[in-house]
């Protein structure tokens, strides 16, 4: 029964991230901060801090939970503390968002974060709002190897693909407009499900999970290649 309540939770923390995650809202109700312990979004969905957006790595930039909200932050974004109730009013790290809800002290403006750029939409937000998102494979030249990764195309940006290291990532790290792309199937070989977008000596080559999740991916990028913008009757994001 452990085990079970256990995998619920977890569930329940990635469907969270993945369709109601639609601001920089913490999981949590905002009334709940501080009061309650939040369930702690896992190391190995993000690979970037989702408060600044700066990639982790093993040295100079480490992965730390804000003990307010759960989220996964770098050590500049949780370097303040904060009374926790459920703590017993002890103080703890907490990220700069939470840190200003619980304590309402103002963070220097050299300290702010930056500008969200073209690149940075939540990848839980666009997901919760896309055409189609699913985890898929983007091949090198030689269709050997490849970046798997988490590709979304949004409802309110339809004609381009996000995409993200990850499905909780706050910030894409490419994007491809698919205006005018030709999207072409590749037969299936040694249980690969492989397709491709070409547009002149341009060409991206795609290795899908399975071949129903292949003809939904090539269906939805004709569309938006051929600039169709609305969804079809019927359609739902995954």
């Amino acid at each position: 029964q452990d085990a079970i309540d256990r995998k619920e939770k977890r569930s329940e923390t990635f469907k969270t991230a993945l369709c109601g995650l639609e601001t920089h809202t913490p999981a949590l109700k905002t009334e709940e901060l501080g009061r309650r312990a939040p369930q702690w979004v896992r190391d190995n969905l993000v690979t970037m801090c989702m408060r600044c957006k700066e990639p982790f790595n093993a040295i100079t930039r480490r992965r730390h939970h804000c003990r307010a909200c759960g989220y996964v932050v770098c050590a500049r974004c949780s370097d303040y503390k904060a009374e926790l109730q459920y703590d017993g009013n002890r103080l703890n790290r907490v990220c700069q968002e939470c840190y200003v809800f619980l304590t309402g002290h103002l963070v220097p403006e050299d300290r702010e974060g930056k500008h969200k750029g073209i690149l940075e939409k939540e990848a839980a937000e666009v997901s919760g709002k896309s055409l189609l998102c699913s985890s898929l494979q983007l091949l090198d030249k030689n269709s050997k190897g490849g970046t798997r990764g988490w590709f979304v195309i949004p409802r309110d940006d339809p004609l381009v693909l996000y995409i993200y290291a990850a499905p909780q990532d706050v910030r894409a790290h490419t994007s491809i407009p698919l205006l005018g792309y030709q999207v072409r199937d590749l037969p299936q070989g040694d249980s690969r499900h492989l397709f491709q977008l070409v547009q002149s000596r341009q060409v991206y080559t795609f290795m899908a999970d399975t071949e129903e999740l292949k003809q939904r991916w090539m269906k939805t990028m004709a569309r938006s290649a051929a600039g169709i913008t609305h969804p079809e009757e019927g359609e739902d994001a995954d």
